[in-house]
This record gives C-alpha cells, structure tokens and sequence, in this order.
C-alpha cells in the first residue's frame, strides 16, 4: 500500500457559500428514497404494525367498558333515590369491569413497549447502514468536492443530520401508526355509540388539516435552513479548533468570534422560526378539540334527555373525543418531525449521490512492471473550467530519474504533482506512464505506484510502530525498524516513552515538527515505491537533520523516478533535470549548471535566494 493514499488535508479553508431556501426542497423524491431504505425491514415494520394495533385496540375499548361502569353507577343510585328498598349499586359487576379495565390497559402498555422496542432497532439499523455507506462515499470521491465543501460541513452529515433523521423518524414512524390506528379505532367506537355526535366531531377536522398544511408549508424550508446552518457552525469550530494556536499568534480571536457570531445568528433565526411554528402546532389543534367538546357536551344532554344514550356513553364519548384529538395533534406533531427527517435525509441522500471518481478502467492497465518512465504531453488544467493555471505543460522524464519542480509560490508545481498521482484529471493533453494514459489504470492500483512525503505532515492516533506500518501493512517489525534507521528516526525513536510503542496522540503534538516529518519520510521508505514525491519534505528539520535526511533521500532516490518540489534551490542541485515553472508554464529546463549559465529565470530565483541569506 503507497503511502500517499493516507494523507490528509486537515483544517482547509475553502468553503461552500451560505444558501438561503426560498422553498421546499424536493420533500416527495426524499421521502421516496428514505421509504425504500427503510423498506428492507419490512417483517420488523410488520410486527411494529401489529403491536401498535393491538395496543391502540385495547386502549381504545377502556373507555366504552368505563362507560359502562358509569352507566351502572348512575342507574343504581337513580333506584335508590326512587326506592328506598330497591337495590343499590351493583359493584360486583362495577369490580369486574375495572378488572377488565386493567387487563386492557396492561395488555396495551405491554404492546406499546415491545413496539418501540422494535422501531428503535430499526430506525438503529438504519443509522448504522447510512452512516456506513456515507464512509464509503467518503473514500470514492474527488478531491474537487473537498475543495469546494468545509470540513465542518461534511462531518455534519455524519453527525447532526443522522442523528436527527434517526431521532425524528423513530418518534414519527411510532407516533404515525399509533395515531392513524387509534383515529381509525376511535371514529368507529364514536359511531357506535352516536353518529350524530360524531358528526359533531368531525366536521372540526376540515378545519384542523387547513392550519396544519399552513404551518407545514410555512415551517418546511426552516427546517432545512437549520440543517445547513448548523453545518456551517460545525465547520466554524471545526477550523477554529483546528488552528487556535494560528488565531491566537495573529490576534484574530475577535474575527474568529465575529465570524461565529454571524453563523450562529443564521442558525438560530431559521431554529427559532422552525421552532416556533412547530409548537403553536399543538395548541391550535388543542383549541380545535375543545370546540369539539362544546359540541358533545351540549348534543350528548340533549340525546341523554331523549334517551337515545346512556350516562355513561356520554363519558365514554368525551374521553373518545379526547383521544380523537389527540392523535391529531400528535399527526401534526408528527408532519412537523417530518420535515426535520426530510431535511436531513435529504443532505445526507445529496451526499451519497454527488459525481464519484472512476475508479476503474477499461482493461487496466498492470502496475507491476511500471519502470518510471512518465511523459507530460500539452497539459492543461483548472481547478475551475473559467480558470487555467497549467498551461500547455510538456515534458519527459526516464526512469530513475530525479526531477526536481522550482517555481514561485503559485507557479503550480504542487498541482502537476497532483496531476501525476490523478487526483485532478487533465483538462485537455496527456500524462503517460511507460507510454500508457494515466486513465488506462485503475486509479487505486496507479496510486500505489507512488510515494510521497508532504510539507504538511499527518499522523493518527496510535504508537509509532503502526503509523510507520501504515505504509505497508504487512510488514514485519523488523522491515519497521529498518526504514526508521533510513530515515534516520530510529535513534530519536529510543529516547521516546515506550519507543515503538510510543503512543501519538490525536494531533500528534507529543512529538516534535521534525520528528513527524521523519517519521512520515520513514513510512514512505517503507511503502518502497516505484516513483517517490517529495514536496518540501524537508522544510520542516533543522540543518543538521536534514543533511542526515538528505542522506537517506539519496539512498531512497536511488534508481527510482523521483519528483521533487523545492523552494530551498541549494537542495536539488544534483537534480537530473529541473524543471522552472512561473504561472502554470514551463519557462525553462535542464540541470543546474546549464540553467545558471544561461542566466534566465531560475538563474535570478536561486541567485535571489543567497542575497536573502547574505542579507540576513
């Protein structure tokens, strides 16, 4: 495995500008999608179905059966305020029916829990495999998304919007089969006991789904616009965290908090207004129902002097009344989480469909008899398709040799570099290796052709011995250690706390800048591949371990193609070739002795390097 595959870019500044939603997003084709995902788990939604039915029947009859305790209650002392000699109230039958009551109700209590029980593995299982394929996708796409979305931004997908789509499609999966089946159930227990006092009832629906497709309406875009903003919050601290020690050598702690001031404010007026419109859902729906019971009350005497009904059916109907709103409330409770699952559903569907790299080829071309022989035939690239930086890039390097890359800052030295290793493709020409397109390979396989060593070192938490492995992860630990004493770090590496076994920690700050960068030089020896890239690899050492560096480059160097990008021109004077680039162009080429005598471009830029050093 090539050590180059493993880097990272830890902290970019390039950033994805702030959207502002005019309206709903795509809340059909979202839902669509998450339906199909969620229908894998069919036979577990199925025993949820039954559960919540079996829980909402028996809670739905508890209250015509209490009804009936009423009723016999009423009658009872209706005898005896007649008779005095008649028979009183009949609580044998009273005592059998709240027994009855109680076995519904633990019957439904018991149902209601094994049913969340289940939902909750599923809307689990549903996290673990969204999360699992967003890692995937992670790894399949180009280096341009990274360019163009923060750090902070992509981690919110894995974090905030999966943990609120699990979280809100656990509650309104629950909350939508328990209310639609206890709406269904109720409606027909209502109308068993009256239909005229069901009409009562439901012609107030009309009115409940009008203010609840209003607000749904007006809140939806909210609710996206908090994901997004949340996103950009996550990515501001995200950075900050990542260079406090860089704001605070620049002062720049009162931008830092001006900037997070202005996110923050974004974030909170979209939360607010989501909020808000979330939670005058509920009490709206609660004055609807009460206009239901103003009619109940006054129908239910009327048809109890008319001995259409019975006291108790009166009670029973109210309590029905009650629960008949309820679920409403709860179903609009439950549009309301909808459009927080749809909201991140639907960043996080975005992210699992964005453009991914091709990864394979055509009849691959086989990396394993790769001599380095590579070739730059008119190349031209932009990272944007209005904005060329290379321009016109022709060259040709034989293999084993050492190819050293000097320009100015912004030359695009780095860049052909990436080119190489097809992290960009071109936009028009052609790179050969060994006389093959660079996209006649398999991008991973063409990867492990290369090594390289970055200015910008990268570890991770673990002992040394297995950051070192990571350039080849089958080696034993004694090819470890001997491309540690390569590179010169084996020494250091003794003097350390448990030596190789030392452990790094997260930001690998327990060992010094130098001694990082010996160990990523020493991890790429490791790696042993077939073309080495070195950018500014040793910028970072000072002089006396960087000539022991120097040393062991040499060595590695040593008939292999190697490419090395230096602002330090003292440092590839022994380069075979050295190419001059300003401005996305080769200007000049050759070795070092001839590109000085001609007195050119590289001639100022290295004669300009030792007046700064006399001067200082």
């Amino acid at each position: 495995m090539s050590n180059k595959n493993k880097k990272s870019n830890i902290g970019g500044k390039h950033g994805k500008g702030m959207k502002t939603f005019e309206k709903a997003n795509d809340f059909k084709g979202t839902m669509k999608k998450l339906v199909s995902y969620i229908g894998r788990y069919k036979v577990s939604l199925a025993f949820v179905l039954i559960f919540s039915i079996g829980s909402a029947a028996f809670s739905i009859v508890g209250p015509k059966i209490l009804g009936k305790a009423t009723t016999k209650i009423f009658e009872g002392l209706i005898r005896k305020i007649s008779s005095v000699n008649a028979a009183g109230i009949d609580f044998d039958a009273i005592s059998k029916i709240l027994l009855t009551l109680v076995c519904l109700y633990v019957a439904s209590s018991l149902f209601s829990f094994i049913q969340g029980f289940i939902m909750s593995g599923i809307t689990q299982k549903l996290s673990y495999r969204l999360r699992s394929e967003l890692s995937e996708k992670l790894h399949k796409l180009p280096m341009q998304y990274f360019s163009d979305n923060t750090h902070g931004e992509i981690l919110s997908r894995f974090t905030n919007d999966i943990d609120t789509l699990t979280h809100s499609l656990n509650q309104s999966m629950t909350q939508l089969i328990t209310s639609f089946v206890t709406m269904v159930g109720v409606l027909i227990m209502m109308l068993s006991i009256s239909w005229k006092m069901t009409l009562a009832v439901v012609i107030t629906v009309p009115l409940s789904l009008i203010l609840v497709m209003l607000i749904i309406r007006k809140s939806q875009k909210y609710f996206r616009q908090q994901q997004e903003y949340l996103g950009h919050v996550n990515g501001h601290v995200e950075e900050s965290f990542g260079g406090h020690n860089i704001i605070k050598v620049f002062n720049g702690e009162e931008d830092s908090i001006n900037e997070f001031d202005k996110l923050n404010g974004q974030l909170y007026n979209s939360a607010w207004k989501s909020q808000f419109l979330s939670g005058i859902m509920h009490p709206l729906m609660n004055f609807v129902g009460n206009l239901g019971y103003v009619a109940v009350s006054i129908l239910g005497g009327y048809l109890t002097i008319k001995k259409t009904i019975e006291v108790g059916d009166i009670q029973s109907f109210i309590q029905y009344v009650r629960t008949f709103t309820q679920p409403m409330a709860q179903l609009a409770q439950v549009a309301n989480l909808l459009q927080s699952t749809a909201a991140s559903a639907e960043r996080v569907f975005e992210f699992l469909e964005e453009e991914e790299e091709v990864q394979s080829a055509e009849n691959p071309v086989p990396v394993e008899s790769i001599e380095g022989a590579i070739e730059f035939e008119h190349v031209n690239f932009g990272y944007n398709h209005n904005k060329t930086i290379i321009n016109d890039f022709t060259s040709s390097v034989k293999p084993g040799q050492k190819i050293a890359i000097v320009g100015p800052t912004g030359a695009g030295k780095t860049t052909i570099v990436k080119l190489l290793m097809r992290f960009y493709d071109v936009t028009s020409g052609a790179i050969l290796i060994d006389g093959h397109n660079v996209n006649e390979f398999n991008r991973r396989e063409l990867r492990e052709v290369f090594g390289m060593v970055l200015q910008d070192t990268w570890l991770f938490n673990g002992t040394i011995m297995e950051n070192l492995r990571y350039g080849r992860l089958d080696a034993t630990d004694e090819e470890v250690i001997e491309a540690a004493k390569a590179a010169y770090a084996h020494r250091f590496i003794l003097t350390q706390t448990d030596g190789y076994n030392m452990e790094l920690n997260e930001e690998a700050d327990n060992v010094s800048q130098g001694q990082k960068q010996l160990l990523t030089i020493a991890r790429a020896i490791l790696a042993d591949p077939k073309v080495l890239i070195l950018d500014e690899a040793t910028s970072s050492v000072d002089t006396r371990t960087e000539v022991l560096i120097q040393k062991a480059m040499d060595n590695l160097m040593e008939g292999r193609t190697s490419f090395v990008i230096a602002h330090r021109l003292s440092t590839i004077r022994d380069a075979d070739m050295i190419l001059v680039m300003n401005e996305g162009d080769i200007v000049e080429q050759g070795n070092h002795d001839d590109l000085l005598a001609r007195g050119g471009f590289y001639s100022k830029l290295y004669n300009s390097q030792f007046e700064n050093e006399d001067a200082m």
